[in-house]
């Protein structure tokens, strides 16, 4: 080579000139080689690969050890072993693992038709799908309890509220429990023999307005609760008592067989009802927020004539006429429903059972103002948080798995109020009374945040 540049310098003959047009247009050839082209053919698949389905990487994750793994690969163990660790390594990981997204892009461009053949397969798999939901679901409530644990001064603020409402619920059972409602107290737990005539004229004026016509001849005859247990059909009807109304007399002979066998005088409304029934009444109040179907069940079961004939015909009316009267209504909660009434009781039983007790505390808005309020927008709350549950379980295909959870909630149901009857006893009531109180006037506060959390953050759609 050496002797051929000489015989050219020697020659003389000048060399072409180089034009740089040409070198920028056409680039200098240089031996091929079989790495220096990059392409998805002279790649090794197993850099893309997973370790647990030895597949091409789909939504590849990175753990904190440095592995990589599919996204559902990583679900699917997690759901199975319940662990935060590497399945290769077994270390665990620290937070909620996230995407990789320089290695997705990449192998998105290089195995582009592997990757949507695979991702085409985990959406029709109704498994992996089930299992990236509750992966995500995971990282999402991760991440909320560790921004719960970082709010600061408004979670200082959030127990300060707190402290302040019991406080007050104390206040308001103190004042309460010292004040109005003991007036009311008194004919339920004095036996009705003892009565004297100023509280049989109270007894009667509680039956309703048409009462107040027959107050007179009661104050008169100065009858007391020996005399009012006398009392007949016959001598209603006749002077000095007059009741000569059929309908008014039925009210009353109804009511006073009722008085007769209780031996005091039943409750009317929810206070009296709370001071009859204190254990009964917390118990209700907290298992119809939990279990309405199984609660009304009981009622049926246990206290059917004095709790649940007036629930039921009072939520389920029979047809009513537009002249009945108000002792004509009080008499139609002491009868058996009729079939009509039986069909739409069950209807909504199964499928609107807060609906019922909403209509319930409708029908008491004269007499509790506030309180009906309460229990219906809290009602209102609850049928949204149990329709939110039921669309959780058949987004995710859980339907199925309904009866299980069905009887788990029984079991769970039947040993809380096992353990509340024998703890109740030995509880005081002024901490009864507080309980009652929270769970009625409170409770709708909680569950307002509650269903804002359920409709604020509606469940993650996997791939």
């Amino acid at each position: 080579m050496l002797p051929q540049m000489e015989w050219d310098a020697a020659d003389g003959v000048p060399e072409e000139p180089m034009d740089l047009g040409e070198l920028a247009d056409e680039p200098p050839s240089l031996p091929e080689h079989p790495q220096s082209k990059p392409s998805a053919s002279h790649i090794s698949e197993l850099e893309f690969s997973c370790h647990c389905c030895y597949d091409i990487l789909v939504n590849p994750t990175t753990l904190t050890c440095g592995h990589n793994f599919c996204r559902h690969c990583l679900a699917l163990w997690w759901e199975s072993s319940h662990r935060n660790e590497c399945p290769e390594c077994r270390e665990k990981w620290e937070g909620f693992p996230k995407i990789n997204i320089l290695l997705r892009d990449a192998t998105d461009k290089f195995f582009s038709d592997v990757v949507q053949r695979r991702r085409a397969e985990i959406q029709d798999n109704p498994k992996i799908s089930r299992s990236l939901l509750a992966f995500q679901r995971y990282g999402d409530n991760l991440g909320r309890s560790r921004t719960n644990q970082n709010k600061g001064a408004g979670f200082f603020f959030s127990g300060v509220l707190t402290a302040l409402s019991c406080v007050a619920v104390m206040v308001l059972v103190y004042h309460w429990s010292s004040g109005v409602l003991e007036q009311h107290d008194l004919l339920i737990s004095k036996p009705v023999s003892h009565w004297t005539p100023e509280e049989v004229v109270s007894w009667l004026e509680h039956l309703g307005p048409w009462a107040q016509l027959y107050r007179e001849p009661f104050l008169q005859e100065n009858v007391n609760g020996r005399l009012l247990l006398m009392l007949g059909d016959e001598e209603l009807l006749k002077p000095p008592y007059s009741i000569e109304n059929q309908a008014h007399r039925r009210a009353v002979l109804a009511e006073l067989d009722r008085v007769k066998a209780l031996g005091v005088k039943p409750p009317q409304n929810l206070w009296e009802y709370k001071a009859a029934n204190a254990g009964k009444s917390l118990f209700l109040l907290y298992a119809l927020k939990r279990s309405p179907r199984l609660t009304i069940f009981y009622l049926y079961l246990f206290d059917y004539s004095e709790t649940f004939l007036p629930f039921l015909h009072t939520c389920c009316p029979a047809v009513a006429h537009g002249d009945q009267s108000a002792e004509s209504t009080f008499l139609d909660t002491q009868l058996e429903p009729s079939w009509r009434q039986w069909g739409e009781f069950l209807v909504k039983f199964c499928l609107l059972p807060y609906q019922l007790i909403a209509e319930f505390a409708w029908d008491w808005l004269s007499v509790h103002y506030w309180t009906s309020r309460f229990i219906i927008v809290n009602a209102m709350l609850l049928s949204v948080l149990e329709g939110c549950a039921l669309w959780r379980l058949w987004t995710r295909a859980r339907i199925r798995t309904l009866p299980h959870k069905m009887w788990n909630h029984l079991w769970k149901m039947l040993s809380q109020g096992f353990a509340f009857a024998l703890l109740w006893p030995f509880i005081p009531q002024f901490v009864c009374n507080c309980l009652f109180y929270w769970a009625l006037y409170f409770s709708p506060i909680i569950n307002i945040d509650l269903v804002v959390q359920q409709l604020m953050h509606p469940e993650t759609q996997a791939l």
